[in-house]
């Protein structure tokens, strides 16, 4: 289903480039950010031109379809063309098909870009009716520091080691080969926090990762869903997961230990395999590196890069259809494994788990997977983690791994 706030369906858009204008994350909105950003550069946005907004099975699907006529129906001056510049989308899409949450396309009436040294600015509206090109770029003053405690949720730590108990039995029966089971945090802010400081904090600490933030949706995610440019696609599959060492020796002890433990490479090849599946039937030329262990600040993951080149005109939105939901945050077999986590998990994830990112008037895009992230709504701060549970899991040590992904979010919140 697709309901559309407005009734502009072509639009206006004009970039230019523009002298750099220093930190991103702080010419979001304090309250209403909207950001996909990495190592200090990608695009934000400012105020809505257009929204659009989708639920159901065919959510992603009806999103390509509407992206593709409102790209084919507006008129776009692009000085810059870039990756990220000329008309943009900004999108975040919900785990389930089933959640109570909204997925959302929204086109906003400015974006400011920057990338590979070169900045922008990207004016939205009806034809006709462009904003000023010269409108200054102001930064709202910074809002008053604060911090929060994060607490269990719907799933206490007891509850999750117990559902962990109960995917494996499901496992060692033979209904699944993977599943992934995440639980939750929550915790208060003020309602006029300025959300910016989180942001802020996660782009400075994790800076190789994703920071996004869409309608309250906040996180750093260093899983790359699909990257489209040209005809040439590209995905980072994670799965696996050890905790970094507390000394250069310990921590090559880690690393070792991730790279040949046979439970992670395992968790890890039903992922990669989902992705190469999944982009088989729209790539040629698809090949992916043996996995190796991607190292972030706090923690060891398996990681592989997928490479191919695209064969049916795809864009990134229609690969994020086919890709979503891959075994690293569902599991293996897909259909079993999301009913499985429908079963075990006690909330509905949101957009959680689900694909954030842009999508460009020419099909052109970056995703990522909304993980290491929270759902601010009001004054209440709801944070979600998982875990992939295959044969030889140890729910003490699922749990583990769940606080380990718990702390970015953490840090940038308390």
């Amino acid at each position: 289903m697709i309901r559309a706030e407005g009734s502009t369906r072509a639009l206006g858009v004009s970039t230019t480039a523009i002298a750099d204008p220093g930190s991103l994350v702080a010419l979001l909105a304090p309250r209403h950010p909207l950001a996909f950003l990495r190592d200090g550069d990608g695009i934000l946005g400012i105020g809505e031109a257009l929204r659009l907004e989708f639920t159901g099975p065919s959510r992603i699907m009806d999103a390509a379809a509407a992206w593709r006529a409102l790209a084919t129906a507006s008129t776009v001056d692009d000085a810059v063309r870039l990756p990220g510049s000329g008309l943009v989308a900004f999108g975040s899409f919900t785990f389930s098909s089933a959640s109570a949450a909204t997925s959302l396309l929204i086109i906003p009436a400015v974006v400011v870009g920057r990338r590979n040294g070169v900045s922008w600015v990207t004016h939205i509206g009806s034809a006709g009716s462009l904003l000023s090109a010269a409108a200054p770029l102001d930064a709202a003053p910074a809002g008053k520091p604060f911090t929060t405690s994060l607490a269990p949720g719907h799933m206490s730590p007891k509850a999750y080691a117990a559902a962990v108990v109960s995917a494996i039995g499901h496992i060692a029966a033979g209904e699944a080969s993977k599943i992934v089971l995440a639980r939750d945090l929550v915790g208060q802010i003020p309602a006029d926090s300025d959300l910016r400081l989180p942001i802020a904090r996660l782009a400075a600490t994790y800076p190789e990762t994703f920071t996004f933030a869409l309608e309250g949706l906040i996180g750093s995610s260093p899983e790359t869903l699909v990257r489209v440019h040209g005809n040439a696609v590209s995905a980072r599959v994670l799965a696996g997961t050890a905790p970094r060492g507390e000394d250069p020796v310990s921590d090559a002890i880690a690393q070792t230990t991730i790279a040949t433990s046979a439970k992670d490479l395992a968790e890890h090849d039903f992922a990669r395999a989902s992705v190469i599946a999944s982009l088989g039937a729209h790539a040629s030329d698809l090949s992916a590196d043996p996995p190796f262990p991607l190292a972030l600040p706090n923690l060891w993951h398996l990681a592989s890069d997928v490479t191919g080149t695209l064969t049916d005109g795809s864009s990134a939105l229609d690969l994020v259809a086919a890709l979503h939901p891959t075994a690293a945050v569902a599991g293996t077999p897909t259909d079993v494994a999301l009913q499985l986590i429908a079963q075990l998990e006690p909330f509905d994830r949101g957009r959680y788990a689900g694909p954030i990112g842009w999508v460009g008037a020419d099909g052109d895009g970056e995703w990522a997977v909304a993980l290491r992230c929270a759902q601010v709504d009001g004054s209440t701060v709801t944070a979600y983690a998982g875990a992939g549970i295959v044969t030889g899991s140890d729910p003490a040590r699922e749990l583990a791994e769940t606080t380990l992904k718990f702390r970015p979010i953490a840090e940038a919140f308390g």
